[in-house]
């Protein structure tokens, strides 16, 4: 079931988008609810899926060693898609979480046809995985 656009609008990844671009990005988006230290990733695992936090926590390790905590708006999942095509690290929740997934074909499309969320993402993997 696609989510509501209007739950979009406070994630900073999607504020700037027009509503006609939040309808599609809404569409292809799947809610899950996530239990505290479920692993939404797995570091060397296949990367099929974009991972937005609308609620909750997670922390991401790489070799066993912790590299950053996320909150509601972070995001994750591009690296693998656009890049490695594997996930560069761990994610794992710890809080009861929130979480909009999108498949990463559908990403993919997407981030094509809107140039605010292509310039997002690009930045984010300019950071994330250097070339």
């Amino acid at each position: 079931m696609a989510v509501d656009p209007a739950r979009l609008s406070v994630i900073p990844l999607f504020a700037d988008l027009t509503d006609d671009e939040r309808t599609a990005v809404a569409a292809k988006l799947e809610e899950r609810h996530v239990d505290t230290n479920d692993h939404l990733s797995h570091e060397g695992g296949a990367g099929y899926f974009f991972f937005v936090l609308e609620s909750g926590s997670a922390t991401v390790t790489r070799d066993g060693a912790a590299v950053t905590d996320f909150g509601p708006g972070d995001y994750f999942g591009e690296a693998a898609i656009f890049k490695t095509r594997r996930r560069t690290a761990t994610v794992t929740t710890t809080s009861p979480t929130t979480v909009f997934a999108m498949f990463g074909a559908d990403f993919a499309k997407l981030v094509a046809e809107i140039p605010s969320l292509h310039d997002e993402i690009d930045k984010a993997l300019a950071a994330r995985v250097p070339e």
